[in-house]
């Protein structure tokens, strides 16, 4: 379940990167990090077997 979320919240910020561009550092970078982390976060959960059902 984790993995699905961590992919749902790329493709986010692959949204938002492709929508905006890249730019200078600013709220719209910012947000597109946050997603990123957090997806990365959603992963790491994921592989350390958080989530997973019995």
């Amino acid at each position: 379940m984790l993995a699905i979320i961590a992919a749902v919240l790329f493709l986010i910020a692959l949204v938002f990167e492709l929508i905006f561009g890249v730019g200078i550092l600013g709220f719209r970078t910012l947000l597109v990090l946050v997603f990123i982390t957090a997806g990365l976060l959603c992963l790491a959960l994921q592989l350390a077997g958080v989530g997973r059902r019995a």
